[in-house]
């Protein structure tokens, strides 16, 4: 007596291994660049965007030490205000050419472990706004990812209600996956409008420096958050040593993605005349520990590159085989590095001027 075979569930196919990702993206970039990276930039600005002032100095040239896609990048600082900013700045289709692959597609697994892996800075981050406000009961995070600090600042505020703001897809993918209740894509001064005194907290962990025009994004914060509510800021510190000391191997330029480096009196400048009472200052606290370990990395990573679509053709066997050997051989130093990041600069951070990173708690007047 026969039997019917049970139906059974379609299995999906395997996810394509990276190696075959990047040969499906070569002939995409490929058509990308043939008309070169000119139509990435802007014209050359003459004036500070900060403080309008034409006395510009150039600061740093690099070129991208993280995926190694073409182009050069300068750096101007303002001699009036010490603004540093990217000069030219990307264009439109700049901003899309190198972020894309970064955050998502190719990059979107090793962006999620990165910043997945993250709880304990997140919570400390949360932390920092205790003081001034235990029990807001709206929470906008502004350049949100994929939610990672809003899962765990749920940890220190369990009653707030957290959304979060992107302009990639990572806000939409936070939210199915319940990180945020709400997952907002696109501008924050553009959205702005419709989120008008609606949040307690507003907060832009590492955002500011992305934007193309900062002071938008101030007033759309003072615009979105309630009279007596809070910004939260923390933005790499262009006065830190290590920025000097490192040079271009200081991971926090994040050439070409970083677009604005403000220092900390302009900033709270700013944020005085646009209406906000500052009311805490950190250096020590944000910094993270990676300055080093990170200088290590970028530089054996750009000796020998790993196999990315932007290149015209893939590595030899010779270069795959010497890029293990020198990423092998740079062990001791990747050990070193990090020891020396966490235990002899990490306290000494802030008396030494090493911090990388400097946060502000301002208060919405």
């Amino acid at each position: 007596m026969s039997s019917t075979p049970e139906p059974t569930e379609p299995t999906e196919p395997p996810a394509p291994s990276r190696t075959e990702q990047v040969a499906a993206l070569r002939p995409v970039y490929q058509a990308d660049l043939a008309e070169g990276t000119a139509r990435f930039f802007e014209p050359r600005r003459t004036t500070c965007p900060w403080c309008g002032s034409a006395e510009l100095k150039t600061r740093l040239r690099t070129t991208d030490l993280l995926q190694h896609k073409p182009g050069a990048f300068v750096l101007d600082r303002c001699r009036s205000c010490r603004h540093t900013f990217q000069n030219p700045r990307l264009s439109e289709a700049g901003l899309e050419f190198y972020y894309r692959d970064f955050y998502d597609g190719l990059g979107e697994k090793q962006a999620g472990t990165m910043f997945g892996g993250r709880t304990k800075m997140y919570e400390e981050r949360a932390r920092s706004l205790l003081a001034h406000s235990p029990t807001p009961k709206s929470w906008l995070d502004v350049g949100t990812g994929h939610g990672h600090f809003c899962e765990a600042a749920r940890t220190v505020y369990p009653d707030t209600a957290f959304d979060g703001l992107d302009f990639t897809d990572g806000a939409e993918l936070a939210e199915r996956e319940g990180r945020v209740e709400r997952g907002y894509r696109g501008s924050f001064p553009e959205l702005a409008p419709e989120f008008s005194g609606h949040y307690d907290v507003v907060s832009m962990f590492h955002y500011l420096e992305h934007s193309t025009q900062p002071d938008l994004e101030l007033r759309a914060a003072h615009r979105v958050i309630r009279p007596g509510g809070h910004l939260l800021i923390e933005v790499p510190d262009p006065e830190s040593r290590f920025a000097r000391l490192l040079g271009r191997w200081w991971l926090p330029w994040l050439q070409p993605q970083h677009l604005h480096f403000v220092p900390v009196a302009n900033l709270r400048g700013r944020l005085t005349e646009l209406g906000y009472t500052v009311v805490a200052e950190q250096h020590a606290e944000p910094h993270d520990p990676v300055d080093l370990l990170a200088a290590v990395w970028l530089a054996l990573d750009a000796a020998v590159p790993d196999d990315v679509p932007w290149h015209a053709k893939p590595p030899s066997a010779f270069r795959r085989c010497l890029r293990t050997a020198v990423l092998i051989a740079g062990i001791p130093a990747f050990l070193l590095g990090t020891l020396l990041d966490r235990f002899a600069v990490k306290p000494l951070s802030g008396r030494l001027r090493l911090a990388n990173a400097y946060r502000l708690v301002a208060r919405r007047d």
